[in-house]
């Protein structure tokens, strides 16, 4: 396993698999449309295929993860990825790494928990707002969940 920014050839692999994922390469966060593809990031490399991918911005003394992907699920990558991202926002002196994940999204809330992240806040009707910038946002989401809010979760550094 690898775990390294990506090369630029590899960018357009990428926005074709947030795509896939995300239903375009852009995320929506605290009302603003950022490109998970074009941000800095880290991809993990298994056997020389891309396994996932983790895009963060710092701002300031904080950094957000804007997507965290992992391709190959149950393997470590999403793992080795997000200990990745906290260890570059800790070179940047970030005091906290943080993310938003929707209200249906519960294996992402039982992964980032378990990796010692807390929810911090919730945005009700967040989702529902977002639509509006990305009407790709469907209205039912995983385990057929209706999809309203966002829960942001941290890590203090």
């Amino acid at each position: 396993m690898e775990i390294r920014p990506p090369r630029p050839e590899e960018r357009p692999e990428l926005a074709r698999r947030l795509t896939a994922s995300w239903g375009g390469p852009e995320v929506v966060t605290r009302g603003r449309i950022v490109d998970a593809s074009r941000l800095p990031a880290f991809v993990c490399v298994v056997d020389g295929d891309l396994a996932g991918l983790a895009a963060y911005e710092v701002t300031g003394d904080e950094c957000e993860l804007v997507s965290l992907d992992a391709f190959v699920e149950r393997r470590g990558v999403g793992t080795a990825l997000l200990e990745a991202v906290a260890a570059e926002a800790r070179r940047a002196s970030c005091r906290r790494l943080w993310l938003i994940a929707t209200n249906d999204n519960l294996d992402a809330l039982r992964f980032y928990q378990r990796r010692g992240m807390r929810i911090t806040a919730l945005a009700a009707g967040a989702v529902d707002a977002a639509r509006a910038l990305k009407p790709a946002i469907p209205a039912i989401g995983a385990y057929g969940i209706e999809l309203h809010d966002e829960l942001t979760l941290e890590l203090r550094l």
